[in-house]
């Protein structure tokens, strides 16, 4: 048994110490010739820590604290898995669980008694015309069915003891995460007690030494006892939803539906080459066989396979490109707002857009470009106040705010950095009329041609025109958010997805973000707010730089963290809730065929189609 008397250094010579000159020793080997002569000898002496504490509540080592408590009471169900939300818990703790057979012969003797001894008590309650107790004949009916089965072998009785050890770097932490598991095990009716006095006992029986030091026990017949194994995997089976693949831990499936969350918003981290973009083009094709639209941002050209094999639509978004956006369009007014509130909020969106543009900008510049905006639309005939007015007006352009905002004094510098995107190489890009319509169940944006320094700009751009029609027409939707650190580099693109993360639920909704760059993700505040915002996070493979931030934000066990860094690609750790899932991703041949990334079998798969094409022309 370990005890106290591990940690006390003992006096004594190591016989196996090399006796050789001590000026031959290398300055390891001095350095433990020099411990070794301080009298630290032994193994025991090398593990023990330097400092014990215990007191009556609690027992302290080194900077360590913990505390155990016992299973006092149990209610008369319990059900199965009760201790499974334990193993879960995102403290530290330690749990042992110790169960003692009893004598069937001796136990049936005790009922015995115990039965006529109730009897008795009802027997008495009557005679003197008392009212019924309901306890006594509850108590004497379980007694009477306990007998029964103990006669026929069914069932056999035990002594249980339950004992969890609880740490905190510090004392008033500790005490915190105590009373946390306290009212959790409460709130099942069960009740837990400290072992006062009987700390450092406590903490010897939750060591992994087979030896109950307390001995606090509960008796339990086959069946409670039997729920309270411990280790139940986590499953997501559902009636309806997506099949996202195969449970690691006990090979069930995982079928899930998004929309059945408090929203459907999805994060999907990894590092490249996880299979990332795999599993969200899979869940793509099989939420659209449940009548979803989905919506792509694709900044490196993932999905114009998937596109053209399911005949959906692609829009380039670049310099030479046929599709344009205007930014300056006003979004349409859904029933019940407001014209005037709809017009100011696009008045923030072009200024946030502009603040993208422009790389930031001083008060005194904001309240030029505000100006220049109202005058703008002004001069076009928009009317803030008479929104019947407005409906058939031609929107401004890049180059009208441009030429607006050069007679305004105090905007040369805006000026200058405006000029490429409304008259310079850039002018193409931002300076035209909208002509993108939306006619087709999946729809990619691409912006891989653009220059890396208009892609978050792009990004922005679609998404705000994305966000005016769901806004617009709300059904089911899917909008895909790839590459999301692009648009998270900026403060007002990260605001504005977040806002979009936030208020997708109201529209049916559902976000799916993601990203490689992690870290850059998740120390911006607004990449957690929209993990925050996410009900299902799903993590592929991790790099050891980044894998503490992801333990820390998504507050994962060590063994959750080494399976991450470990697991192979298209396997990861899915989240729904409180459920946590080894998830291997699964698809069938056809699908693969439709999804892959793998530039080696798509290059086979346009040579079969060549080869196809060349058998149907000679035909």
């Amino acid at each position: 048994m370990l005890g106290i008397n591990l940690f006390k250094k003992k006096e004594q010579k190591d016989p196996r110490v090399r006796r050789v000159q001590y000026e031959s020793l290398t300055s390891e080997e001095k350095r433990v010739e020099d411990e070794l002569r301080r009298g630290i000898t032994t193994l025991k002496d090398f593990l023990a820590p330097a400092e014990v504490n215990i007191t009556s509540h609690f027992i302290q080592i080194e900077d360590k604290f913990a505390a155990t408590m016992f299973i006092l009471a149990y209610p008369r169900y319990l059900n199965s898995g009760w201790l499974a939300p334990l193993i879960n818990y995102n403290k530290e703790f330690n749990l042992s669980l110790f169960i003692y057979p009893m004598d069937s012969a001796a136990v049936l003797k005790n009922l015995t008694k115990q039965t006529a001894r109730i009897e008795a008590q009802i027997t008495e309650l009557e005679e003197k015309g008392y009212v019924r107790d309901p306890q006594l004949e509850i108590a004497l009916r379980d007694i009477e069915i306990l007998r029964d089965r103990l006669q026929e072998g069914t069932e056999k009785i035990f002594q249980f003891g339950c004992y969890i050890t609880i740490f905190g770097d510090t004392e008033a932490k500790l005490e915190e995460a105590f009373e946390e598991l306290k009212n959790t095990l409460a709130s099942y009716l069960i009740y837990a007690k400290p072992t006062l006095f009987l700390q450092e006992q406590g903490f010897n029986t939750t060591l992994p030494l087979c030896g109950d030091a307390l001995l606090l026990t509960t008796t339990m017949n086959t069946s409670p006892l039997s729920t309270s194994f411990p280790f139940i995997s986590s499953d997501l089976v559902q009636d309806r939803g997506v099949l996202y693949g195969i449970n690691s831990h006990n090979m069930s499936l995982v079928i899930f539906d998004r929309f059945s969350m408090e929203n459907a918003n999805m994060v999907v981290f990894g590092k490249s080459g996880g299979g990332k973009s795999y599993f969200v083009k899979l869940d793509i094709l099989r939420a659209m066989m449940l009548d979803t639209e989905v919506i792509v941002i694709d900044p490196e050209n993932e999905y114009e396979h998937l596109a053209q094999t399911i005949d959906g639509q692609m829009v380039r978004i670049s310099l030479a490109s046929p599709f344009h956006i205007n930014p300056f369009d006003i979004p349409p007014q859904i029933k019940g707002e407001d014209y005037k509130a709809v017009f100011q909020s696009h008045m923030v969106e072009l200024l946030s857009f502009f603040k993208l543009i422009l790389g930031g900008m001083s008060p005194e510049e904001e309240s030029i470009i505000d100006r220049a905006l109202r005058e703008t639309y002004q001069v076009k005939g928009f009317n803030i106040d008479s929104p019947d007015e407005v409906k058939n007006l031609i929107p401004p352009k890049l180059e009208d705010f441009y030429e607006i905002l050069s007679g305004i004094k105090g905007s040369e510098s805006l000026v200058l950095k405006l000029e490429k995107f409304a008259k310079g190489i850039y002018s193409s890009f931002l300076n035209n009329y909208t002509n993108v319509e939306l006619n087709k169940r999946f729809v990619v944006f691409n912006i891989r041609d653009l220059e890396e320094e208009l892609k978050p700009i792009a990004m922005y751009l679609v998404l705000n025109f994305i966000w005016r029609k769901v806004r617009s027409n709300i059904r089911k939707r899917l909008l895909v958010v790839d590459e999301a650190w692009i648009l998270m580099k900026t403060d007002d693109g990260a605001s504005f997805l977040y806002s979009v993360a936030k208020r997708a639920r109201k529209y049916y909704l559902g976000l799916t973000t993601i990203t490689q760059d992690v870290e850059d993700f998740l120390t911006s505040r607004f990449g957690k707010a929209i993990v925050t915002n996410s009900s299902i996070q799903f993590l592929l493979k991790q790099s050891p730089a980044e894998i503490d931030l992801v333990k820390e934000v998504f507050k994962l066990t060590e063994e959750e963290k080494f399976f991450l860094l470990e697991t192979g690609v298209g396997e990861g750790l899915f989240i729904a809730g409180l459920k946590h899932i080894a998830l291997r991703v699964l698809a069938s041949y056809s699908e693969d065929q439709m999804i892959t990334t793998d530039p080696r079998q798509l290059i086979e798969i346009e040579k079969a189609k060549e080869e196809m094409a060349d058998e149907n022309n000679i035909t």
